[in-house]
């Protein structure tokens, strides 16, 4: 299996009576259990796989009421049908928001949502439904309902009046919380590193030499791609032999696709991989090539071509489903499915949800007998989803509505331990052609768990950067190939959100439970504990050619922009205002960021061929990059991947600030290491290659405006085998302080406004006499709105150190 289940709690952890029963699972994390016959349940549940966890310290006092004590909560209970009355459980203060108790059934206003197990037809916002962190410092999970594992299979619960609950105990240890999560409800997969590139997706019936011309245009225009999805159209839909709507399919359409081996050949030459579209929900008709062999297989009699229906509580259907249908296809050009079920939770049997049939047994049969990493593309179908990436959000709406709730959205699925929603990026239906809109999807897509553009059948919808006016154009591909640049960087975050029970997209108030302007940005997030996103979800004024995002910098010393390499201090709310190609990403002082050094990778998500460090000096810093030791999903020949055998090759690279020496570890390619922000060579600047002084020949060079302020040091290529750099900026390197006019004077050239405005804006900013403040108060006195003035004033007060370098 795809994972273990160890769901039998250890029996000295329970505390049980005739209907109840108690598990102390750890001290901050309790199930409760009602049954009127008295028939508690041990199996594993599609939520909670392993209960087996060490036994924690507590007390119990048994008398007329039932008291369970821990360091952490107080339990009460009178012993009858849990009530809000009876069940009551008391935390310590200073583990809770209000130091208000817990009581069963009562619904919790400060609990921090969870997900939604589709966006389909969403226009802006939707309920997300419950996560187990919330502010009051508990939060209650009911898993009554879940199916259960029962030996290869599933069942649902057993008949009668039954109540199975797990409540959190966290406080505002919100990690803590998830860590906890996982080890109850199994850890997320490692994702194969195809996942983590660009995908590309549209409903339309492509022909065969059509798509690959298409994938071939995408090349030509230096955009990577990784994974090739081919909508439900691949297979016969509209044929007068289907008997049918045409939404279910096994049997290629040889009209759009005459050749599909070839096809499937052709975009693994690519380095590309595919998916697939299915519906499974109308069975296997007689018209599907494999009708007769998986009627033999079934014993279904096919004498009036009647059709196999669609039946994932049946053991035999799921075997030949998999091993048979699907397996055909396989075999010919699928490299995995997107598994498109949209007809709810219901099946044969009362409480077996298709879609979690259908997520569970395929991730498990596409691990099965196979030497890549699993994966699937589907809905989320409630807890415990997160062991079967990657999720499918659903046919959103084309409106700015629709992308400014998708930043929220995903950091709050972070919370029920859902961490690889993948959205339709630029939207599916309705809504009107806005190219800026689609420009700002792309761009957040860059910077979300997964990158993958798709539109609907429209001709005017469809994704292509070429498509769109030049300079919306130029933007999407920039930000695309960004995407594969960061593979490095993507991947290693991967793993460790895996090995480490993190999650690639957090919300604010995870890294800052005890401040409250950390649940006041919840657009706001923080990506593989590094980047600093805050979406831009307005479009541009029209005047100045800028959007604008209010955000909030928790209380560090400096921020870096990625895209400017301007400087902010931290502790403060702030408007950016930014111009098309640029987006409000931030690194913080002591931050190392590995990206592929290739302006324009390949296709595939291949190792790099050269690496590109970006350090952000002013506090010390350490980061790893992690690689499969055998190639696995990473090189790639023809349409074979190496076996993988889940070893990682391992870099490491640390900065001393006090020291100012930067050292790189296990470095096997050519590297560049750029420090952003840092606008001079230090004087005293020294490089080392396995303790060989190499100074006089790396390439040394400093780039200003317009490209984001940095120090280059580019280590020459090196022989085979792996290297370690040393780099000595000489004691406690500082971010340089950025000169904001040459910034400004272009901002200010690009607004359309009468010329007066300008020059007076201009004359008070580069007025030499005037005190930085005194400045800022004359632009506000000016009496011209926000959007001419919010501009100005975000970069003259960015840097506290402005104060002094600019009256000086």
């Amino acid at each position: 299996m795809a994972f273990s289940m160890d769901p039998v709690a250890n029996s000295e952890a329970t505390v049980s009576g005739p209907t109840y029963r108690f598990t102390i699972l750890t001290d901050r994390l309790l199930r409760y259990e009602w049954a009127a016959d008295g028939q508690f349940e041990d199996r594993a549940s599609t939520f909670a796989i392993n209960r087996h966890f060490p036994v924690p310290q507590f007390r119990v006092i048994d008398g007329e009421d039932l008291e369970i004590i821990t360091e952490h909560f107080h339990l009460s209970y009178n012993k009858q049908r849990f009530s809000p009355g009876g069940l009551v459980v008391h935390f310590s203060e200073k583990h809770t928001e209000w130091g208000a108790p817990w009581r069963y059934g009562i619904p919790e206003d400060l609990n921090l949502g969870g997900t939604a197990r589709t966006l389909d037809l969403c226009d802006g916002r939707c309920d997300m439904g419950q996560g187990i962190i919330s502010r009051a410092g508990h939060a209650a999970l009911d898993d009554s309902s879940s199916m259960l594992f029962d030996r290869d299979f599933v069942t649902g619960r057993r008949a009668g009046d039954r109540l199975d609950g797990y409540l959190f105990c966290f406080g505002h240890d919100y990690r803590g919380a998830i860590k906890t999560f996982f080890a109850l409800s199994g850890k997320q997969p490692v994702l194969p590193r195809y996942a983590l590139g660009n995908w590309w997706s549209r409903y339309y019936a492509y022909r065969q030499d059509e798509y690959i011309g298409l994938m071939d245009k995408f090349r030509a225009h230096d955009i990577p791609l990784s994974v090739a999805v081919i909508d439900m159209d691949w297979h016969l839909v509209s044929h007068e032999s289907v008997p049918h709507s045409g939404w279910t399919g096994y049997t290629w359409d040889t009209d759009l696709f005459p050749d599909p081996q070839a096809f499937g050949h052709e975009l693994h030459k690519r380095n590309l991989k595919i998916t697939l579209n299915d519906h499974p929900h109308n069975g296997i008709h007689s018209h599907e090539a494999a009708y007769e062999e998986c009627a033999q297989a079934l014993g279904h009699d096919t004498h009036n071509k009647d059709p196999i229906l669609f039946d994932p509580t049946d053991t035999r259907f799921m075997k030949v489903f998999l091993e048979i249908l699907h397996r055909k296809v396989e075999g010919v050009a699928c490299d995995f499915w997107w598994i498109d079920w949209q007809q709810g939770p219901h099946s044969r049997i009362s409480g077996l949800d298709p879609l979690w049939l259908l997520n569970h047994f395929q991730y498990l049969d596409h691990e099965k007998n196979r030497t890549t990493t699993p994966l699937i593309f589907s809905r989320y179908a409630g807890p415990g989803s997160h062991r079967y990436p990657v999720g499918f959000s659903g046919d959103t709406v084309v409106t700015w509505a629709s992308l400014a709730f998708q930043p929220e959205f995903t950091a709050t699925a972070s919370n029920i331990g859902y961490g690889w929603w993948s959205h339709d990026i630029g939207g599916h239906i309705w809504g009107a052609r806005d190219d800026e809109l689609v420009t700002r999807w792309v761009q957040l897509g860059v910077f979300s768990p997964i990158f993958r553009l798709h539109s609907a059948l429209s001709r005017w919808t469809s994704k292509e950067p070429w498509l769109y006016r030049a300079e919306c154009m130029e933007v999407m591909s920039v930000f695309m190939r960004l995407r594969h640049r960061l593979l490095p960087f993507l991947y290693t975050r991967n793993v460790l959100c895996s090995t480490e029970d993190e999650l690639l997209v957090q919300p604010m108030y995870w890294v800052y439970p005890d401040v409250a302007k950390a649940y006041s940005f919840p657009n706001q997030y923080i990506l593989g504990s590094e980047f600093l996103v805050a979406p831009i979800v307005e479009p541009r004024d029209r005047r100045t050619n800028l959007a604008s995002v209010k955000a909030w910098l928790p209380s560090r010393s400096r921020y870096v922009d990625l895209f400017t390499g301007t400087v902010y201090d931290g502790n403060r709310e702030i408007t950016f205002y930014r111009r098309l190609e640029e987006y409000p990403v931030l690194l913080t002082e002591g931050t190392i960021i590995p990206m592929d050094a290739d302006p324009a990778p390949r296709n595939g998500c291949l190792s790099p061929e050269a690496l590109e460090i970006l350090v952000v000096v002013g506090s010390d810093a350490q980061a790893v990059i992690l690689e499969d030791d055998d190639g696995n999903d990473t090189r790639v020949d023809g349409s074979e991947t190496m076996p993988r055998t889940g070893q990682y090759r391992r870099s490491t690279i640390t900065f001393q600030q006090a020291e100012g020496r930067l050292v790189a570890e296990a470095i096997d390619r050519p590297v560049t290491f750029r420090f952003l922000s840092v606008t001079s060579i230090p004087e005293n600047l020294k490089v080392d290659m396995d303790g060989i002084d190499i100074t006089s020949y790396a390439n040394v060079t400093v780039a200003n405006y317009p490209q984001a302020p940095s120090l280059a040091v580019d280590c020459p290529s090196v022989s085979e085998g792996s290297h370690s750099f040393t780099i000595e900026l000489g004691p406690s390197p500082q971010l340089s302080v950025i000169d904001p006019l040459p910034r400004l004077e272009h901002q200010i050239m690009d607004f359309q406004t009468e010329f007066e405005v300008k020059d007076r804006i201009w004359d008070v900013v580069t007025d030499k006499e005037a005190a930085l403040n005194c400045t800022v108060g004359t632009l506000m006195a000016l009496g011209y709105d926000e959007h001419l003035v919010g501009p100005v004033t975000e970069l003259l007060m960015a840097d506290r150190r402005q104060f002094l370098a600019y009256s000086g």
